[in-house]
């Protein structure tokens, strides 16, 4: 089983780098953590967004057209 043979190696390294191991793993683990997480964020945040957008529009948070674009720079 490969979780086996990864322990195995863990086993033949110096206890002064098992700090540096364990980070890297850490890291390697919050890393797929972040993409799992970031596939879901959009769709809510697109919902989110729709839902504050309708909130502000229905309670008279609205900007002029001539002002919505204002400080936005096209490339």
């Amino acid at each position: 089983m490969l979780i086996d043979k990864i322990i195995h190696e863990l086993q033949n390294i110096p206890e002064d780098k098992l700090a540096e191991i364990y980070d890297i793993i850490h890291s390697f683990r919050l890393g797929l953590e972040r993409e799992l997480s970031d596939e879901e964020t959009p769709t809510e945040i697109v919902i989110e967004g729709i839902h504050q957008g309708i909130r502000e529009a229905l309670s008279g948070q609205t900007l002029p057209l001539s002002e919505m674009w204002e400080g936005i720079d096209a490339e």
